[in-house]
């Protein structure tokens, strides 16, 4: 059925003529003269009111609403008419885990929520979107952390428009710009500098800078290797878990992004975990399987704690990393009673960046290092390790050197 205006001051009857006029309803004078009604895509009539004297608006507006039905860029008024916050705190539990939901929620509800929470998500319009990036700046959330929350809120957006909220995304406009990230080049350790702060950690935690060093792994993922995951005789690792925290209890769970990978074990890197595994034998430990109240999984981890349990990340950072970074004069030794200063540049993530660099340096191509890092995108490798690469003058000279030197 066509829409139409309805005049609900006025009436039609017929008079004793027979003749059609136009008669006044028990409304005349009182609230919205017009109402603009029309079928929605949904089967169901919708409406809304317009003044005395705005006919004209209301069949412009009846007019615009079903050429966008036309176009499938209808939008309901009362889907709308949503607030952000309302959709977004049902967005977020759609997450792919636990930790993930929980980060978002927190994210949202601090960073987002107070600016953007309360508006209509039907009424966002791209300078909404600026003025809520400039606050981010203001308030001193910026680099990364307000590059993730800004993908959050459009991710938010984006899935309102799909659900026909919303037309468009403002944060797709070209005039909204994300917060900026400083892009700080990797600076990779020297070999000696790897080896000065294995030398500091403690006996029971100096492999672990072998294998995050000589294989790249993450520090979940070290600290989740489990014995079966070593394959000696033909000299491979199996990344196949982590141990991480899920909603502050710890749990086993699939490396970061769920990509399984298997990783070359050099040489030197096998032995120091057969001399770990002598020294230190492999426990039993039993934790659930992805989330708090996953099912319970059993391995045998080559890392466990002085009293035979799991490595608590906080405390083996805390204490042993930077105890060993402090030894090998990479922080500054800390004051008596006072806290090691922070070094995020310094953590464990380094031992990953030292084993890019190598295995740059000796010509391996970023889709090898891609795959040894669990990188899903090869182009991530590339934008964070391209500098490192060798020259392709340095190349040459290598290349040469090796056969007429």
């Amino acid at each position: 059925m066509a829409g139409h205006i309805q005049d609900r001051w006025y009436k039609e009857e017929k008079g004793p003529d027979g003749k059609t006029r136009k008669v006044k309803t028990e409304r005349y004078g009182t609230g919205m003269r017009y109402r603009a009604r029309y079928v929605g895509p949904d089967g169901t009539e919708k409406s809304k009111s317009f003044p005395d004297r705005q006919k004209r608006l209301a069949e412009q507006w009846l007019s615009q609403t079903e050429a966008d039905m036309a176009r499938g860029q209808y939008i309901d008024p009362r889907a709308a008419r949503i607030t952000f916050q309302q959709y977004a705190e049902k967005w977020v539990t759609h997450a792919p885990d636990p930790n993930t939901q929980a980060s978002m929620e927190s994210q949202l509800r601090l960073h987002a929520y107070p600016y953007l929470g309360s508006r209509p998500l039907g009424s966002f319009q791209p300078a909404h979107i600026r003025d809520w990036v400039r606050q981010l700046q203001e308030n001193g959330v910026r680099g990364s952390y307000a590059r993730t929350i800004y993908s959050n809120v459009r991710a938010v957006l984006s899935a309102a428009v799909d659900d026909g909220h919303l037309p468009r995304n403002p944060c797709a406009a070209r005039s909204v710009r994300p917060p900026a990230v400083d892009n700080k080049r990797v600076v990779p350790w020297t070999p000696e500098r790897v080896f000065a702060v294995r030398a500091g950690m403690p006996e029971r935690y100096q492999a672990m800078v072998d294998l995050g060093g000589g294989c790249g792994l993450r520090q979940g993922e070290i600290l989740g290797v489990a014995v079966d995951a070593i394959d000696f005789e033909s000299d491979t690792l199996h990344v196949v878990q982590q141990l991480k925290l899920s909603r502050s209890k710890p749990v086993f769970a699939p490396p970061k992004g769920g990509k399984l990978r298997d990783v070359p074990l050099p040489g030197p890197v096998a032995d120091a975990l057969r001399a770990h595994m002598k020294r230190f034998p492999p426990v039993e430990i039993t934790l659930p399987w992805k989330v708090a109240d996953g099912p319970p999984v059993t391995k045998r981890l080559i890392f466990t704690g002085p009293r035979g349990g799991h490595v608590w990340r906080t405390s083996l950072n805390e204490e042993a990393w930077k105890r060993a970074l402090a030894s090998a004069g990479v922080i500054p030794e800390r004051e008596p009673g006072e806290p090691y200063a922070e070094s995020r540049e310094n953590g464990m993530h380094a031992l990953r960046h030292f084993y890019a660099s190598v295995l740059l340096d000796a010509g391996e191509n970023i889709k090898a290092l891609a795959e040894y890092l669990g990188h899903s995108d090869p182009g991530l490798t590339l934008r964070v390790y391209a500098h490192l690469m060798p020259s392709s003058q340095e190349r040459t000279r290598k290349a040469i050197t090796a056969i007429f030197g």
